[in-house]
């Protein structure tokens, strides 16, 4: 079992994503639905895990 990620190391993680969606965003010409998809499945992708960790600190 591997150890929890700590504070900082989940606010890295959610701001790079961010920063990665914005870049992405903004270089787009247009928003279409599958762009909005893999937004949505990159955001399950780095939120989950950090969601699973948080919740195994407090155990």
């Amino acid at each position: 079992m591997r150890k929890p990620l700590s504070n900082t190391q989940c606010i890295i993680l959610a701001m790079f994503w961010v920063a990665l969606c914005c870049v992405v965003i903004t270089s787009n010409t247009k928003i279409d639905g599958p762009l909005i998809i893999t937004i949505l499945m990159s955001g399950a992708l780095v939120f989950i895990p950090i969601i699973k960790s948080i919740k195994n600190r407090k155990k």
